[in-house]
């Protein structure tokens, strides 16, 4: 019995102790598993100064659970957690943790410590004011930057002990629990007023030889950086990515050792047109993959940060499938947040989604967040279980973007916008159209879950597709008076299969992923069979069952 009893506490010790967060691959796609469960990351990134204070934490973490988060990113400043050399305080990692356990909540640290957006403000004073120990960056002019350099060992040493103590503390009050399921390393790296650092020790290694790893990953000659890369602000910028990986190489290697936690960087978008050192030359950009995949294995995430337009666009530069996952760690906090999210888990199944300073959002902006993370909550057993399939597709469409097609068992699917509808005053209004967007899952041969808000699903067999003339519809859904669309064509040539939608429902997902009735959608919230939809002010699950004629 003793020795009975005594395996059991072995045996429970153990689990704890083998309890991990992981980020695992499904065909294609990538998770995060938490003790073996995948999970969606729906979360939101809170302001800068938002968790500098007990008084803070314990206010913003109850509040950002009402919203309907399951997981909130929270900086780890470097100033507070070391304010005086080699001496540690993480009194707000803490109640960090400590809240979002209280509150059902996850938590995704993001180390501020030498760079934050590109700058080093949340570097402690100490190391601030030491500039001879810790070198500044400097522009091709010789002047100094409030930007540490990366080829400083100095620099790195200091920043690096302070991240293993962060690390290992994290390691000792969660390895059991997991409330920590990621660690971001730095925030938004890059130069910034020059492409690549000028000061004397990035110089040296300039005129250096091109490290070998880097010149077999992108077929470059053997050579100095000079030589090889050239004077360009291409070929600098080049070079800072390099060392820049690296140094976030080495900071990946010390916490892998520590507490083996998946990690990622974030970075500043290169919009607008702008040169390197106009955005923050050299971070984790998708046309600088190559350099940071190969410079820093260990960190299997390159995250973009998205404020600017072309959503779409840049969320799929950063889907590179096995090489590289989507995880948006930052987007701008807006009315369309809801419906981004729910395209990025279709479209790319991402890893994760967070609006930034949702603690500061509006409330209409975070009811948008809400409602869309609810009805992902409902999906994820689905999501999760079809997860690499190719059974999943997104839908996000504005008013310059607004249809998209998909192919599925020799059917089109096609998808538009709600106000592509003609008797909803917003659509002709003068107005702008707020954002609309969804999935799409194929359950079956004939059988279809459309989620979402602001979207429109039609049906038709591809050789129904062909032989249809698409018809200019008036305000009462029929076709408008004095069209002239059909005329002089042969009424007696069609010759397809139609396909026809037998039933919508608007339906529940249960915690087991099946599906619980709710209403059937006929008549005039179907066109009378022609589409399913949902309007722009409703986020809901449709089961679409179809049949052909």
């Amino acid at each position: 019995m003793r020795r009975y009893l005594f395996f059991v506490i072995w045996l429970a010790c153990s689990l704890a102790m083998s309890a991990q967060v992981r980020l695992s691959k499904v065909d294609s796609r990538s998770q995060i598993e938490v003790q073996g469960q995948p999970m969606l990351i729906l979360g939101g990134e809170l302001s800068n100064s938002a968790a500098t204070s007990i008084a803070d934490i314990d206010e913003v973490m109850p509040r950002m659970a009402s919203i309907g988060l399951n997981t909130v990113l929270v900086p780890a400043q470097w100033d507070l957690i070391e304010p005086i050399e080699g001496q540690f305080d993480f009194s707000t990692i803490d109640e960090t943790v400590k809240k979002a356990r209280e509150n059902g909540l996850k938590v995704i640290f993001l180390w501020f410590g030498a760079w934050k957006n590109s700058m080093s403000c949340y570097a402690p004073m100490w190391f601030k004011q030491d500039t001879k120990r810790f070198p500044r960056a400097r522009t091709a002019q010789g002047k100094p930057l409030e930007i540490a350099s990366a080829f400083s060992e100095d620099v790195f040493l200091a920043d690096n002990r302070a991240f293993a103590q962060l690390i290992r503390h994290i390691r000792d009050i969660d390895s059991s629990d997991n409330t920590v399921i990621m660690i971001q390393v730095e925030n938004e790296i890059g130069m910034l007023e020059a492409a690549r650092d000028h000061s004397s020790l990035a110089e040296r290694v300039w005129r250096g030889d091109v490290p070998q790893d880097i010149r077999k990953a992108m077929g470059w000659k053997k050579g100095s950086w000079a030589d090889v890369v050239g004077e360009s602000l291409v070929g600098e910028e080049q070079f800072q990515a390099y060392y820049y990986a690296k140094y976030v190489e080495r900071l990946a290697q010390t916490a892998t050792h520590i507490y083996d936690i998946p990690l990622y960087v974030n970075a500043a978008m290169n919009s607008r047109g702008r040169k390197p050192g106009e955005y923050p030359s050299a971070g984790p950009l998708a046309h600088l993959a190559d350099i940071w995949k190969t410079a820093a294995p260990s960190v299997p995430i390159l995250a973009p940060d998205i404020y600017d337009t072309g959503f779409k666009s840049w969320a799929s530069q950063y889907d590179m499938g096995k090489k590289n996952p989507l995880f948006i760690p930052e987007s701008r906090c807006c009315e369309n947040s809801g419906v981004r999210a729910l395209y990025v888990f279709g479209e790319h199944e991402a890893v994760g989604f967070s609006p930034f300073a949702i603690d500061q959002a509006c409330a209409s902006d975070s009811k948008q967040v809400s409602r869309a993370y609810s009805l992902l909550k409902e999906l994820s057993p689905i999501l999760l279980k079809q997860r690499g399939q190719g059974c999943i597709r997104g839908m996000l469409f504005d008013q310059e973007d607004m249809e998209k097609q998909f192919h599925w068992d020799g059917m089109t699917i096609t998808a538009r916008h709600y106000f592509t509808l003609p008797w909803d005053s917003r659509a002709t209004d003068g107005s702008r159209w707020r954002e609309g967007g969804g999935i799409i899952i194929r359950m079956a041969k004939d059988e279809y879950l459309v989620a979402g808000s602001g979207i429109v699903v039609t049906f038709q067999t591809d050789e129904e597709m062909k032989q249809t003339e698409k018809a200019v519809l008036g305000e009462d859904g029929f076709a408008d008076k004095g069209s002239e669309e059909t005329k002089g064509k042969d009424r007696c040539s069609f010759s397809a299969k139609r396909m026809g939608i037998g039933t919508v429902d608007e339906v529940h997902v249960d915690p087991s992923g099946g599906l619980t009735y709710i209403r059937r959608l006929n008549g005039d919230q179907s066109h009378q069979g022609r589409h399913a939809r949902i309007s722009v002010d409703e986020y809901t699950v449709l089961r679409i069952r179809l049949y052909s004629y």
